[in-house]
């Protein structure tokens, strides 16, 4: 049962490292978006407002962190959890926008607008921002899920090679050279020859 908890780390490399990208992005593209024209108000770079703190440096930290378990955990469980966390991450970046107009807060955790002086940029900064990344992130953080979720047939087959070849128990090392010492006494008893009176004593019983 052990031995199905784990998982090889191979397996959530690509995922975790994607993860950890795309949530590098997510966090510090609404401070360093403005160096490049691409950004949301204020287009000013390192500008931190309680919008870009909350509904986009938090979940870019949460999507980084659960990136980081995939790639690194060889625990299964420690695995699904980083998935499930950097999904949380992506569905906040997606539905953030969202939901912020209705909080108490709402004039505090304002996302601000797109900064594009274009219709096309201006879709853009909202996809590669909030909506669009969102949903990459959780496309990504549900495919780790399910490669992590499904016992591969090696893990089945090493789960079952372990429950039926239980490891040795040791033997102490007195005891070892007991047995060595009792083994090789009894061979050389077993292999001395009959003394000369009693081979004479036995010719004399076969003749008579």
């Amino acid at each position: 049962m052990t031995t199905m908890l784990q998982v090889p780390r191979s397996r959530g490399a690509v995922s975790g490292l994607l993860l950890m990208l795309l949530g590098l992005w997510g966090a510090l593209i609404p401070l360093i978006g403005p160096y490049f024209h691409y950004a949301y108000t204020p287009d000013v770079a390192w500008r931190l407002t309680a919008g870009r703190l909350w509904l986009e440096i938090v979940p870019g930290v949460a999507v980084v962190a659960g990136g980081v378990l995939v790639l690194v955990s060889a625990s299964r469980p420690v695995a699904m959890f980083g998935t499930w966390l950097a999904a949380a991450g992506g569905a906040w970046f997606a539905l953030g926008t969202v939901l912020s107009p209705i909080w108490p807060a709402a004039a505090t955790l304002n996302p601000g607008s797109p900064a594009g002086t274009t219709v096309v940029l201006r879709q853009l900064e909202h996809l590669g921002f909030f909506t669009g990344l969102g949903v990459v992130i959780v496309f990504v953080a549900a495919l780790a899920l399910g490669r992590l979720t499904v016992v591969a047939v090696r893990d089945a087959q090493l789960a079952a090679r372990g429950a039926t070849l239980p490891e040795p128990e040791p033997v102490p090392a007195d005891t070892a050279a007991t047995a060595t010492t009792s083994t090789n006494t009894a061979t050389t008893s077993t292999r001395r020859p009959r003394s000369l009176p009693a081979l004479s004593r036995w010719l004399v019983a076969r003749r008579s």
